[in-house]
């Protein structure tokens, strides 16, 4: 007969993540891991496979728990324009003034790892493709409801939009400046009107 799992898969996975956020991939190792998670090591392995495994498990857990739901619940409570605005307000309330910025898991694994490692830059590119349709539909939604001027150009206000919330959420963790990042979010703001 089988040996049961002894733990909670997801509650794991959780603590898993929160330590490749945190640290990175390469800054972890599988005994930080180990240390995390209170689950040793070949529970671990049996469980999620080795250290890249369960890094990917852990990133798209991210996408699933953080991303989606969060672009997912902007759309649903806000109207376009302020739906935008709330999305990179959510990265300027995390900012601490005693540092240790995490930042955003998805745009730390695209420094760290995207440009070679085929696996993870498929993740990362998705995500980034889902923000950039987010920020179109608010766009569209917004011009139908004259919340955002007609002439705004969707497709390439969208990509001008990513490329600001990309840059803010690498400042929050290299230069977490509050004014420097709020005046990436007024820029922001000013494009869609």
């Amino acid at each position: 007969m089988p040996w049961g799992k002894n733990f909670d898969v997801e509650a794991t996975l959780d603590k898993v993540m929160h330590a490749f956020w945190t640290r990175g991939y390469e800054a972890t190792s599988m005994q930080d891991l180990v240390d995390c998670t209170g689950i040793n090591r070949g529970s671990l392995y049996a469980t999620y496979g080795d250290k890249h495994t369960l890094f990917i498990a852990a990133l798209e857990r991210y996408d699933n728990e953080m991303r989606r739901k969060l672009l997912s619940s902007l759309e649903e409570h806000y109207g376009p324009r302020e739906a935008i605005s709330q999305l990179f307000k959510a990265f300027l309330e995390s900012i601490s003034d005693k540092g240790n910025n995490r930042g955003c898991f998805l745009t730390n694994s695209a420094l760290e790892l995207a440009p070679h490692d085929r696996s993870v830059g498929k993740i990362v590119a998705h995500s980034q493709a889902q923000i950039e349709d987010f920020f179109a539909r608010m766009i569209n939604k917004g011009k139908k409801l004259d919340e955002i001027p007609a002439h705004v150009r969707s497709t390439e206000t969208a990509r001008g939009l990513l490329a600001s919330l990309i840059g803010l959420i690498v400042l929050t963790r290299s230069r977490p400046d509050r004014s420097l990042l709020h005046s990436i979010l007024d820029d922001a703001l000013r494009r869609i009107g």
